[in-house]
């Protein structure tokens, strides 16, 4: 299977979560859901998003972390390779996969709680803005910006 195949496989297996879709990114693609990347495939293998609280599932199934090489040090990104047989597996895979969007929402409500703290830490009270899914069909197109010339 493709890295296009495995993602739209991915995306139709994954329908229980709501609506999955891809986006390629670099010479892969990432899994969103809510507005959030929950997983990453790249070569035709599945990482899902992992922390300190589930990373050690995929330890037990013998799994590594995505890492990559920049600037001459190692980068993780916190995604770890999901086990193959999930692909096999309808129902573990949904599982595996909504335990990652929980990840990424954690995450993403820990990102904002910072924010927020800074925001307030700096005399700003006002709330931090509503997070909004890009891929929400009920999001009305922003309007054109328009140039105003003097003459």
């Amino acid at each position: 299977m493709n890295g296009r195949g495995l993602a739209g496989f991915l995306c139709d297996a994954l329908r229980p979560l709501g609506a999955v879709h891809s986006k390629r990114m670099f010479s892969g693609a990432g899994l969103f859901c809510d507005g959030l990347m929950f997983g990453l495939i790249l070569r035709d293998t599945l990482y899902l998003k992992a922390d300190a609280e589930t990373q050690g599932a995929f330890e037990a199934e013998g799994q590594t972390p995505f890492v990559y090489e920049a600037k001459g040090r190692r980068v993780a990104l916190g995604y770890w390779r999901a086990p193959e047989r999930l692909l096999d597996d309808p129902d573990e895979l949904v599982a595996w996969a909504r335990t990652a969007l929980g990840v990424a929402h954690r995450k993403a409500r820990a990102k904002s709680q910072q924010g927020r703290a800074a925001r307030q830490a700096a005399g700003d009270k006002r709330p931090a803005p509503a997070r909004q899914d890009p891929s929400d069909p009920s999001r009305s197109a922003r309007a054109p910006k328009r140039s105003i010339r003097n003459t």
